[in-house]
Order: C-alpha cells, then structure tokens, then sequence
C-alpha cells in the first residue's frame, strides 16, 4: 500500500500543470537531491519526495533570484555566456579609455608629431625637461681636486716659480715672443717684432712720418734714398733737408735713430765730409745689406749720377761712427 501509494502520488505530480500544482513558477525552493536535469523535474522529484518548500515571493524578484542563480544546464550556459559578454565590454571600454587618454597625451605634448608615433603610447607619454643647474654637474659631496693631495690631506699651491717644461729639457717660456706690435705700416709692425729686446722704451710706431711726396731734387742722395725707402716699404720724409742733416731730422719725427746697421732699408748718414762725403751737405745711402763681419753694403747716388745708383762696402767700425735711421 506504501508503494503504490507513492507511485500514484508521484504519477499525479507529473501530471500536474505548475498552476494545480500550486506554484509561481519560477518559483523560490529549496532541493536536497541531486541529478536533477530541468527546472520541471526538480520541481517533481521535490514535490514527490517531501523535499520542496514553496515560499510565496513576488515574481519580479524571483526572476532576479533565478538570474542570478541558475537551476538548470541551459541557465548556466546563459549565464556564463552573459558573463563573458560583460567581462569583453568591460575590456573593450577600459582599453579605449586608455587608447583616448594616451591620444590626448600626445596632442597636449606635440601636436605636430605623426599618427606612427600613437602606435608607442610610452614615446609619446614622456616628457623631457630642460634642467637648469647653475654650475658644474658634480656631486656636493665631493673634495674640490686642488684641496685634496695623492695621499688624501688637504692641500694648497703656495708658489707660481718654476720653468717650462719642453721635450726633455727644461726651458723658460720667453714671453716677448709671445707679443705682436700693433702699427699701421705692417712692415714696420714685423721689424719690430724682431726688435722688441732693443726697443727704445716708448718708442711709437706710428710716429709722423714727415711723408708728402719726393721733394728732392733729381738724383741728388737724398732724391735716391727716398725712393728706395718706398720700394721697401719704409717711412721716409719729405723735407730732411741735406744728407748730413737727416740723423736729427730724423729725430724730431719720432724714428729710431741709434749707430747700428739692423735691417735691410736702414738709412746711413754721412756728416759734412765723413768718410768721403761731399764737405758741405754731407751725404745719405741705403743699406742693402749687412755681411757676417759687421761690415755693409749699400746703394747710393749723386748729382753726377743722372739718375744711376752704385754700391759701396762700409766696414762695421766705419759704420758704428755713423748714424743710422731705421723706421
């Protein structure tokens, strides 16, 4: 009697329609079998078995309740399948945020740089900045090299005496040749530059020249130096007067005016009768050239001359008894 009892009753649950049944499907119930493959047949097995408790709810929130908790294969498929749908949503809008802020980054940085550069959002994130340090780049901590010895003790320089060093032999350093002569007459400015050891002090390169145009007579000495001097480049007066008198004219222009042949162009002075000069003007040459020995040779010309020059060799001691004009 049991059994077909239970047969018949179970029989009459299947046969029932959810409404006889008196169920709001869906509906909220609890089930402690197991094997169960439909929301209808659960519903049966826990009718038949005793096992079902039926809760009046309202039918909106059973739905959310069977929303969120599947009961069936097919609920669980759905539900995965709608999980996985918001899980690709929310994928795809978190990298399009990235996307549009990394854009927005490189616009605000550089506007003018190229759609390539969008393809690196970390090249085009970075920003360089100019850093302005008022010194050397060194660390604070660090020993100034000229306070600090090879054995680590302070230190100082306490004297600047010394000599050059040069190849494997010590020199001193001659700082005259290190010295260039500013003049206008750029001839003049090199002889001094070889001269500096001689120079008179206060000696001005750019002392009047007395120049303005040959104004001897043809031929004469002092029509001749006056050429020459310009050929070579040399200052030279107008109006020296006779060649006995040159040495002070000389003088009272500023030229360097001592009793030693030195360069090429230098004038030689000869006083009323010196050495075989005319006993009342005197006379002048020019020094073409200064032999090993002291002695010279010049170029020189004469009323007689017409025009022509000739040489003569004066010997050094000859020389040093004369004056001599330089520049």
């Amino acid at each position: 009697m049991k059994h077909a009892a239970h047969k018949a009753m179970a029989h009459k649950a299947a046969t029932m329609s959810t409404a006889q049944r008196g169920l709001s499907f869906p509906s909220l119930f609890a089930w402690r079998g197991r094997g169960a493959h439909s929301v209808t047949r659960v519903a049966v097995a826990q009718t038949a078995s005793g096992t079902a408790v039926e809760t009046d709810i309202d039918a909106r929130l059973a739905a959310q309740f069977n929303a969120v908790i599947p009961v069936s294969r097919r609920s669980f498929r759905e539900s995965a399948r709608a999980a996985q749908r918001r899980s690709m949503l929310l994928t795809s809008t978190s990298l399009a945020a990235l996307v549009g802020t990394a854009a927005a980054t490189m616009v605000l940085i550089n506007p003018m740089q190229t759609s390539a550069a969008v393809n690196n959002i970390a090249a085009t994130t970075t920003q360089l900045k100019r850093v302005n340090i008022q010194g050397v780049s060194r660390s604070q901590e660090r020993t100034d090299l000229d306070k600090t010895s090879s054995s680590g003790q302070a230190s100082a320089q306490t004297t600047n005496e010394g000599t050059w060093q040069l190849s494997d032999t010590n020199t001193t350093l001659n700082v005259d040749g290190m010295t260039k002569v500013k003049a206008s007459n750029a001839k003049v400015a090199a002889l001094m530059d070889a001269d500096q050891q001689v120079l008179p002090n206060g000696f001005n390169p750019d002392h009047a020249s007395g120049d303005s145009g040959n104004a001897y007579e043809f031929s004469q000495c002092t029509w001749w130096v006056y050429v020459r001097r310009h050929q070579l480049g040399l200052p030279v007066g107008s109006h020296m007067g006779n060649g006995n008198m040159w040495g002070n004219s000389a003088r009272s222009l500023g030229y360097w005016v001592d009793h030693t042949a030195r360069h090429v162009g230098d004038i030689m002075v000869f006083a009323a009768g010196q050495d075989g000069a005319d006993a009342m003007y005197g006379h002048v040459a020019v020094i073409e050239k200064i032999n090993s020995d002291g002695s010279v040779t010049t170029s020189e010309s004469g009323s007689v001359m017409n025009g022509a020059t000739y040489s003569h060799t004066y010997s050094a001691a000859d020389v040093a008894q004369h004056d001599i004009i330089h520049y």
